[in-house]
């Protein structure tokens, strides 16, 4: 399956905030075929002796339609997060998106209420400065 295009910026932005990534791409076994999330990820909290596991799906929204991609991108999300309830429940799944994504549309009423309703985590990610600028959980 090919990377998206910003696969490997928002690898090393969560590698630069501490982040180690396990698993590249972080598959799901399910009863008849295996599924792909992009990245595993964890980040061990020493003062909490335990760590934080995420998966994240990476989105670059370059198609013709932002409401198109969003379609999709919340198809999968779904999807993936009930597979993780199965698989590993305590991983965390993100959606990253680019900064200028989240600024313009997913700032809509509409898609806030989607989000909120499909209990969305989202990674923001900038293009420009390679880095990621918010999680919002």
């Amino acid at each position: 399956m090919a990377k998206d295009k910003y696969h490997d910026l928002v690898k090393e932005a969560l590698e630069a905030e501490g982040w180690s990534v396990t698993d590249d791409p972080y598959y799901i076994p399910t009863l008849k075929r295996r599924l792909q999330i992009d990245l595993g990820a964890e980040r061990v909290l020493a003062a909490e002796r335990g760590s934080t596991k995420i998966a994240v799906e990476i989105k670059s929204f370059i198609g013709l339609s932002a409401v198109h991609d969003f379609y999709k991108a919340l198809g999968q999300f779904n999807y993936y997060y009930e597979a993780l309830e199965d698989f590993e429940a305590e991983r965390i799944l993100f959606l990253a998106v680019p900064e200028t994504v989240y600024e313009e549309f997913f700032s809509e009423p509409l898609t806030q209420k989607l989000v909120k309703k499909h209990d969305m985590k989202l990674i923001v990610y900038s293009i420009e400065k390679e880095d990621i600028t918010q999680w919002i959980a």
